[in-house]
């Protein structure tokens, strides 16, 4: 694929990220066109490193699963309406299964902007994470995909037991918005460009996210 049609098409490549990283730079700094394609030349002859450097990340806050105190945090930048987002999720749920006493998973938003009703199911998950109900609406907005229309996502709420007059101000103040487009600037300033994004202990990881890759490198990581 073409850099731009692979950012589209697949988010979470880190290959295309990294190119994609380097035009962007080149072209803030006042290059000409014939110096950003030479730079994004030399970068394409090797592949993204699995783990970038780390960040720090501040969670306090976030909805998580695992233990507080866990020695490997996790942290997912998703959206509630993409593809990949709805397919990791099986993967993530996976990972803390298998290290209950080790790994914490953390949920962090970034709607994309060209998903309509991404924003509204963040404050949505938000309201909800506010009456303990995170990750209970979570999973119904994800097994629900793409569905985040105003009905479904009150249905839900309901089929959950919300107080569904507090859930409604909540949704219709946009009490969380800024919260959302905090996490968000976050995000973008730990340069995460699609999503999922992972970051494993702070590094962010540009492999494949599944339970036959990322286990081994928690085990590594632990010691």
């Amino acid at each position: 694929m073409k850099i731009a049609e692979c950012r589209m098409k697949d988010p979470g490549c880190g290959y295309s990220r990294k190119l994609a990283s380097v035009a962007m730079k080149d072209f803030a700094e006042g290059k000409s066109v014939s110096q950003v394609r030479e730079d994004v030349k030399k970068a394409a002859a090797e592949p993204p490193p699995l783990f970038e450097e780390p960040v720090k990340l501040s969670i306090a806050g976030d909805p998580f699963k695992g233990p507080e105190n866990a020695r490997v945090t996790i942290v997912e930048f998703s959206d509630f309406q993409c593809p990949f987002c709805s397919k990791a999720v099986s993967a993530a749920n996976a990972i803390v299964r298998q290290f209950p006493k080790d790994v914490k998973l953390v949920y962090k938003q970034f709607p994309l902007d060209q998903h309509r009703d991404a924003e509204f199911g963040a404050e949505a998950s938000l309201a909800a994470q506010a009456q303990g109900k995170f990750w209970e609406m979570h999973d119904l907005l994800y097994a629900g995909f793409p569905d985040l229309s105003r009905k479904t996502v009150f249905g839900y709420a309901q089929k959950l037991g919300l107080n569904m007059q507090q859930f409604q101000t909540d949704v219709d103040s946009h009490k969380y918005k800024n919260r959302v487009q905090m996490e968000e600037k976050q995000g973008e300033d730990a340069s995460v460009g699609g999503t999922p994004t992972f970051f494993i202990d702070g590094k962010k990881y540009n492999g494949i996210f599944d339970v036959a890759t990322v286990g081994p490198l928690i085990r590594k990581e632990m010691k």
